[in-house]
């Protein structure tokens, strides 16, 4: 069955679509962290534009974080003071993120941005999980213990740089330069490539802040449901590239598979969890990089402009 896509420009196969959200939504309950990093390139490789599958995929990251943050809320699983720092920082990154979109669009060059910046972001995250993954198993392998997981409270250099605040719940008291800082980042790469960036914040979080590990998940979905819902709305009036149709067909999918990804995931071995993350960030990079290589059926396209007076 076949819908046409208003925002797109185009008709998609309603099972077709369908079927991704509910595989994407496994993975995402399966690793527990937003799909968007897997499924806006899913949606350019259908052949929807990059503009509207990256402004899209947005309100998907919103559904499937607000019910991840709920409950963590119920279970104080949640970092309230630490999760309004995040959100202050991604607000500054998620509108310099959509001014860049506009502006890559404007100028014609939004594809090529959009690819390159996943074949970089995907190459770097991926190899270093991979990396990461090889080691606990050769460690393992050789009867020696993995390298311990450092303790909420014991803090790096930078994080005593002017500006400290204490945070109780993540046993933190930090910089919130840094914080602001990477967060900022976070909210532009999710702007910009229709990610969550929860495969980036959760890491970040555990290795870079050191916030213990109960509070990591909860935390980071609280922060991107805040900084993706802005993301969207601006999107939806600067760009116009949110596709309605396509959001609601991606929600129904995504909220559906999530549900048994989860169940899934409870029996996931960490080291596994990680190389099986590692190889998929690695596989899209991939695809991605490919794309970069391989000639184009047709190198030229002619597209019409509006001449304003």
């Amino acid at each position: 069955m076949q819908i046409y896509l208003p925002i797109a420009e185009m008709p998609v196969s309603v099972l077709l679509i369908l079927a991704m959200g509910a595989a994407v939504g496994f993975i995402s309950g399966l690793f527990g962290i937003g799909g968007g990093f897997l499924m806006t390139p899913l949606l350019i490789f259908l052949g929807i534009p990059p503009a509207v599958a990256v402004a899209t995929q947005s309100a998907q990251i919103v559904a499937s974080s607000t019910t991840s943050a709920l409950g963590a809320l119920r279970r104080r699983a949640l970092d309230l003071k630490l999760g309004s720092m995040l959100i202050a920082g991604g607000l500054i990154g998620s509108g310099l993120g959509v001014w860049f979109f506009a502006a890559a669009r404007r100028a014609g060059q939004l594809d090529l941005v959009i690819v390159v910046s996943y074949v970089t972001l995907f190459t770097v995250v991926g190899s270093l999980m991979m990396r990461e993954s090889i080691r606990e198993f050769w460690v393992k392998r050789r009867g020696g213990a993995a390298r311990p997981r450092r303790r909420g409270g014991d803090h790096a250099p930078y994080l005593g740089w002017p500006l400290r605040m204490r945070f109780p719940r993540s046993k933190l008291y930090a910089s919130v330069i840094p914080i602001l800082g990477f967060a900022l980042f976070v909210g532009f790469a999710g702007a910009l490539l229709g990610i969550g960036g929860g495969f980036i914040m959760v890491p970040a979080l555990l290795y870079i802040f050191r916030v213990p590990t109960g509070v990591v998940v909860g935390t980071s979905q609280f922060q991107i449901v805040c900084t993706t819902l802005i993301t969207l709305v601006l999107h939806a009036v600067a760009n116009q590239a949110v596709d309605i149709v396509l959001a609601i067909l991606l929600i129904v999918g995504g909220v559906f598979g999530a549900q048994f990804g989860a169940r899934a995931g409870r029996n996931l071995r960490a080291e596994v969890f990680r190389f099986l993350l590692a190889i998929l960030l690695l596989a899209v990079g991939l695809r991605f990089a490919l794309e970069l290589m391989i000639r184009p059926n047709e190198p030229f396209s002619i597209t019409t402009e509006e001449v304003r007076a």
